[in-house]
């Protein structure tokens, strides 16, 4: 039986804004999260002031609290000893951080605060002060690409590339939750064929058969945005899956995995299972006593259990042959009982 030798899928936990501002929460996600086997969790830095305006729209008006969506942005900041706090909760459990930077200001932060990789989102997939700001320190790139057209990629991948960064692309549709007929797997292999890359899934379908699917083909990075439950408050929960549908997803990639590293041989899987052969299938076995001298005819014989003795392909060298000695019926013929 022969084994490939491929690499782990790198499994993403995206939390986004689900922790809804608390500290807390995002700290008990830390927990949860790495209890389902997941490799990384990756939030977003939103700092109000550098990314946002009073006049941006809501997405989604989803909140009771929030005049404005740069008031929710402003909720949502974490100070810089605070994400260093998260960060190092995430080491101790051994899980990677990332945060996706939504500014100048929060690259800046989480230079200091220290990430695994940089994840560019895909509204700042065109934001070349991001990444030149992002090249001084050599990270690898998560690149999404959830609103951009193939010219876009292009002209993103080729500014990172020129800066010798490491890179991922992620396929991704900005759409919220992203229904199955534009989740785009198709894409996996154009890109990993067109950049000569790694490749991913950015995930926003809210469905575990997403990245299950995307495994089958084979992909290095699967991020999915997670949430404690449907019910929970924010943008993104209609997007997300749960922490048991994470664990879920987390067992079922590295299933897909093992299957795909192993290649199997029948003939190798027909001699290790000799044995089963032998309780499964048939041989020949008289249907009623019959005493020496009968010739053997095909109204004499039936197939039954075990597979022990003559088997039924090799019928017709046991037809029209005289018995040397009487039988009972229900045993089975041996070539032995034969002339």
């Amino acid at each position: 039986m022969q084994q490939k030798q491929n690499k782990k899928t790198f499994i993403i936990a995206e939390i986004a804004q689900s922790h809804d501002g608390s500290l807390g929460l995002a700290h008990s996600f830390i927990d949860a999260v790495y209890k389902t086997g997941a490799d990384c969790i990756k939030f977003q830095t939103h700092l109000a002031e550098a990314e946002t305006t009073i006049h941006e729209p809501w997405r989604v008006k989803f909140s009771f609290q929030d005049k404005t969506r740069y008031d929710y942005w402003k909720r949502m900041e974490f100070s810089e000893q605070q994400w260093i706090e998260i960060k190092d909760h995430a080491h101790e459990l051994g899980l990677k951080f990332i945060s996706s930077p939504f500014s100048l200001r929060a690259v800046e932060l989480l230079k200091k605060v220290g990430v695994y990789a940089w994840k560019i989102s895909s509204g700042e997939a065109n934001n070349v002060e991001i990444m030149k700001s992002i090249s001084e320190t050599n990270n690898e790139v998560f690149l999404s690409t959830g609103m951009s057209s193939i010219n876009e990629i292009d002209l993103s991948v080729k500014k990172i590339k020129d800066y010798g960064l490491p890179l991922t692309i992620l396929q991704c549709t900005s759409i919220y939750p992203t229904p199955p007929e534009k989740i785009g797997l198709n894409m996996i292999n154009y890109l990993r064929n067109r950049y000569k890359c790694n490749v991913g899934l950015s995930d926003h379908s809210g469905k575990l058969y997403t990245g299950l699917a995307a495994a089958t083909i084979g992909i290095e990075v699967l991020e999915v945005h997670v949430t404690f439950s449907k019910e929970m408050f924010g943008p993104d929960v209609s997007s997300s899956i749960s922490i048991d549908e994470l664990k879920l997803l987390v067992e079922g990639v590295r299933f897909i995995e093992n299957i795909s590293e192993h290649e199997v041989d029948k003939d190798a899987v027909a001699e290790e299972l000799k044995h089963m052969r032998k309780i499964f299938r048939k041989s020949v076995v008289y249907l009623k006593d019959m005493k020496k001298g009968t010739v053997i005819k095909r109204q004499d014989i039936c197939f039954k259990k075990p597979g022990t003795g003559v088997k039924p392909e090799d019928l017709n060298n046991v037809l029209g042959r005289e018995l040397r000695r009487s039988v009972r019926a229900d045993s089975l013929l041996s070539l032995d009982d034969l002339n």
